[in-house]
């Protein structure tokens, strides 16, 4: 039997950065086994506010990562110029919410202030349009152009945006909307008790 979890001797952060032979050679079991030791582990809202003083002064600070409403507010308060939802893929904490069940609180929370991004399942224009019309500002993609680099190269990634873009707004057509500013909440439905099933439409 192995030992247990508590037990198990990470490697020093000095390692991990110095010898990545081990994660580009396959003697780890991911490619990002590790990768953790690289990154500050304890970051604070008072880092976030000396972001802003000392080293964004001129350039917008975008805090990721978001998921609480809680969150949202120190974001702003901490002086960050955007926020964007997102769980990370999952990689922190793999029973997270989706961000796009997050988002209504978080933009509740933010009123206004500050833009919102998303990124975490957008896969297709109708992805984008929910996001958009639940609050957020704009969207991240991410494994879809990733998949699309490696397949096709850049011109992959291009079409891809355009295909994108092309969903987007024949979805916004058949929802009757001419311009983003029309796409609201009111597009955005759940099926009952958050579950798929049959769909028992109120009565008139």
């Amino acid at each position: 039997k192995g030992a247990p979890h508590s037990q198990k001797k990470w490697p020093a952060p000095e390692a991990s950065v110095v010898d990545k032979s081990k994660i580009y050679g396959g003697e780890e079991d991911a490619w990002d086994q590790n990768t953790e030791q690289l990154f500050e582990q304890n970051p604070s809202w008072e880092d976030v506010r000396w972001l802003k003083k000392e080293a964004c002064r001129d350039l917008p600070l975008i805090v990721k990562g978001i998921l609480t409403a809680e969150d949202a507010i120190e974001a702003v308060n901490a002086g960050a110029d955007g926020v964007m939802v997102s769980n990370h893929g999952g990689r922190g904490l793999d029973g997270a919410l989706a961000t796009i069940d997050v988002l209504p609180e978080v933009v509740e929370a933010v009123g206004g202030k500050i833009p919102i991004l998303l990124d975490g399942g957008i896969r297709r224009g109708t992805d984008v349009l929910k996001a958009l019309a639940l609050g957020a500002t704009a969207v991240g993609v991410g494994k879809p152009m990733f998949f699309a680099l490696a397949v096709g190269g850049e011109n992959a990634v291009a079409n891809l945006l355009e295909m994108m873009r092309r969903e987007t707004e024949a979805a916004m057509a058949i929802c009757g909307c001419e311009s983003i500013a029309d796409v609201g909440k009111n597009l955005v439905t759940r099926h009952p008790n958050g579950r798929v099933g049959k769909y028992v439409r109120s009565k008139l």
